[in-house]
């Protein structure tokens, strides 16, 4: 019974761990890209088949997240259980690729240092650029502040929607959680704007967003603040921070991260953004101990990274109850 258990929870780790070594090779097509595909498709269904109104697009909405969440959840488990029918060994190897191809640890952090280098080599326009690829805001108008703040904040947030969320996910169910997750997160990020296009329709993508990000944020935080003491980060700062301005962001769960971020760092995060040409005054979080600077960046994925080391511990442990406790049904 343990070795089954020692097999069936083999993904799960060693998925992070090639996630740390490969990254996002760009040979391979990404599943998120394919995710991506058939949210497009299917809006052009629906707005097709749906009349313009508020009350109609929201009832669209719902049905863009039910198709794309059955199918992103339906067709990875058809192929897994197709696998494992064929071998044990078989099994575990695409259970593994999988959760390697959800997790965004050293994809994140190479992302994010393409920015720190052409910071460091005083090429604003480039980086710009580089940190218009990870981020949602408009870029163009950015200072070297302004961009070093939008990489390190990316680097939070996404330390919770990029990695410590898909690793409790897949320890809770397994590679059906883990799609599940990633669909929906993709969803909020095509299309849980509050803009004329996607105020209705996007609704209840951006509502179930908050939903399945709420409690991954809450742990990503104390993970965090978990990861900065052994790294040599002000710990403390990032806890007292944290419990201060947790709440101040227009979503429930963003600030979690980011207000850890700001506290470690002792820097303030957050503040008045653009966003399709529309200035977006958001409150400031942390306390103005000092400038933000572009090494700040190297720090944030210092701390991504050991939060993240955290999270595989912990989520590793958890899966292996759980798989225990009820015989591999997860």
């Amino acid at each position: 019974m343990i070795n089954e258990v020692l097999w069936r929870l083999i993904p799960l780790p060693l998925g992070f761990l090639l996630d740390l070594l490969l990254g996002d090779p760009v040979f391979l097509y990404h599943p998120v890209r394919l995710i991506g595909n058939l949210i497009s498709l299917t809006e052009k269904l629906l707005r097709s088949l749906f009349s313009i109104s508020p009350r109609k697009e929201r009832l669209a909405g719902v049905f863009l997240v039910i198709i794309v969440c059955v199918l992103s959840m339906g067709v990875p488990c058809m192929l897994l259980w197709f696998c494992y029918r064929i071998s044990l060994g078989l099994g575990i190897a695409a259970e593994t690729f999988l959760c390697y191809r959800l997790l965004a640890v050293k994809s994140l952090k190479q992302e994010s240092m393409k920015v720190y280098h052409q910071l460091k080599k005083n090429n604003l326009n480039e980086a710009r650029y580089a940190v218009s690829m990870i981020v949602g805001r408009d870029t163009e108008k950015l200072t070297d502040l302004g961009v070093t703040k939008a990489a390190v904040e990316t680097v939070a947030e996404n330390t919770s929607d990029g990695v410590i969320a898909p690793l409790l996910y897949m320890a809770l169910g397994g590679i059906s959680l883990i799609f599940f997750y990633k669909a929906v997160n993709t969803m909020d990020s095509m299309i849980g704007y509050k803009n004329e296009r996607y105020l209705n329709f996007g609704r209840c993508a951006a509502k179930l967003d908050d939903t399945v990000n709420f409690i991954p944020a809450r742990i990503s935080a104390w993970l965090m603040i978990a990861a900065a003491f052994p790294l040599g980060l002000d710990w403390q700062s990032g806890k007292r921070i944290y419990q201060r301005d947790k709440y101040l962001h227009a979503s429930p769960n963003s600030a979690h991260p980011e207000a850890v971020m700001a506290g470690v760092l002792n820097i303030q995060l957050a503040g008045e953004a653009c966003y399709f040409g529309k200035p977006i005054k958001k409150p400031v979080i942390g306390d103005s101990g000092r400038e933000i600077e572009y090494e700040d960046i190297k720090k944030a994925n210092q701390l991504m990274y050991g939060s993240a080391a955290l999270g595989a511990l912990l989520f590793t442990g958890v899966r292996f109850v759980l798989l225990f406790v009820f015989r591999f049904k997860i």
